[in-house]
């Protein structure tokens, strides 16, 4: 069973939607051989559940697999019955938030502000996804990690390459990176998969150079 902090571990867990079940394999190899270990499915994808427990099946004794984009307690316990590791949400749903701890499964939710992380945390969840974070900056999460410093947080939306470190350094635990990463309708040959597997080692090995200097 994972954890939250296995979320954190991770570090950079790429987003990826409307996975397309012929290409999806060569999608997760890419990033495990450019170092990714933990990969977020959104639930609006074509047959989701079959997706998750396949991968599950292929994958899941080497990576993390997650769902995100849930918006109720049933699509997240029809998810976790799939075989979800994690799953993650653009809002707060306090019903999934109970159902999430009743089976021990890492619960983030979408938040904005201080007070609905405070909601979230006080409501069970250990780690919110502070989105769209672009909206905000990263010297927005040093801000709210002073008074809040017990609420982990990992930063969604407009997360790439080049700020990733920014807000890592400014205090998120972890970072969620979509289609600047895996744009599944962009990924069809060999050489697509090949400079997949060139940018997840970007990105990873930015997270090993930071765990260098700590």
């Amino acid at each position: 069973m994972h954890t939250y902090q296995d979320v954190k571990n991770s570090k950079v867990i790429p987003v990826i939607r409307q996975a397309d079940p012929a290409t999806i394999g060569s999608i997760m190899e890419a990033l495990y051989e450019g170092g990714i270990r933990t990969v977020e499915l959104t639930a609006e994808t074509a047959g989701i559940e079959q997706l998750i427990g396949d991968l599950n099946k292929e994958w899941g004794d080497r990576m993390m697999i997650g769902a995100g984009t849930v918006l109720d307690s049933e699509t997240a316990r029809s998810l976790i019955m799939a075989g979800a590791s994690f799953i993650v949400s653009p809002v707060l749903d306090e019903a999934t938030v109970k159902l999430c701890n009743r089976y021990g499964v890492p619960y983030i939710p979408g938040v904005f502000t201080p007070t609905e992380m405070v909601q979230a945390y006080e409501t069970g969840a250990q780690m919110v996804k502070l989105f769209p974070a672009s909206s905000l900056g990263p010297e927005h999460i040093k801000s709210i990690k002073g008074p809040l410093p017990q609420v982990s947080v990992m930063a969604t939306g407009g997360v790439n390459l080049a700020n990733m470190m920014d807000y890592i350094h400014h205090g998120a635990d972890a970072v969620g990176v979509g289609s600047q990463l895996v744009n599944p309708k962009l990924l069809h040959t060999r050489e697509d998969f090949q400079r997949l597997k060139e940018e997840a080692t970007k990105y990873m090995t930015k997270v090993q150079e930071l765990q260098t200097i700590l």
